[in-house]
């Protein structure tokens, strides 16, 4: 992604680094992320290193999985490979009620927060199979390998007749919209 960024863009600098523990030399004026901070657990890292990159006055704008996010997924999940498949989520799906006190606690101001439904269609008939395959790796890894195309069946089956309406499939994305900027 690094490549493709530097190659389509090359005016601009890209650079690779931990979310939760992040510095620049010189402050922004805006921090923007998309469906990123929801794979960061370390949210108050993720959102110091937010902070310290944005100048007084600085807006930092995020969208990302919120409470309830693939909440079926989950629990086919949990139905499939049992109640300890919770302990292997790569996943931080917070509340608002959540997050916005880790934003203040970071003297980010919170201007605007919505919790909303996105249902996001998925491409083809094995398109649930494509993102279980994508997406739940930290799940399938603890399966045995001749398991794994067993487990991923039992998963399309449990999901199908909650997420699959007319042909299409339809992750139940819950998506949480923040727009704070850093006190002065």
């Amino acid at each position: 992604m690094l490549a493709d960024a530097r190659k389509n863009f090359p005016g601009l600098t890209f650079v690779l680094g931990n979310a939760a523990r992040f510095n620049f030399a010189e402050p922004f004026d805006a921090v923007f992320s998309n469906a990123v901070l929801h794979w960061v657990k370390d949210a108050d890292g993720a959102v110091a290193s937010i902070a310290r990159a944005l100048r007084p006055g600085g807006r930092f704008i995020a969208e990302f999985g919120g409470h309830g996010n693939i909440a079926t997924v989950l629990a086919a999940l949990r139905a499939v490979l049992g109640p300890d498949a919770d302990q292997q989520s790569p996943w931080y799906y917070p509340s608002i009620g959540e997050y916005a006190p880790i934003l203040e606690r970071h003297n980010l101001e919170v201007r605007n927060a919505s919790l909303f439904d996105r249902p996001t269609p998925l491409e083809g008939q094995d398109g649930m199979e494509h993102w279980l395959r994508m997406f739940c790796q930290s799940y399938l890894s603890q399966v045995p390998p001749e398991r794994e195309s067993d487990i991923v069946r039992r998963l399309v089956e449990h999901l199908r007749p909650k997420l699959y309406r007319d042909g299409i499939w339809t992750v139940d994305y819950r998506r949480i919209r923040i727009v704070s900027t850093r006190a002065a």
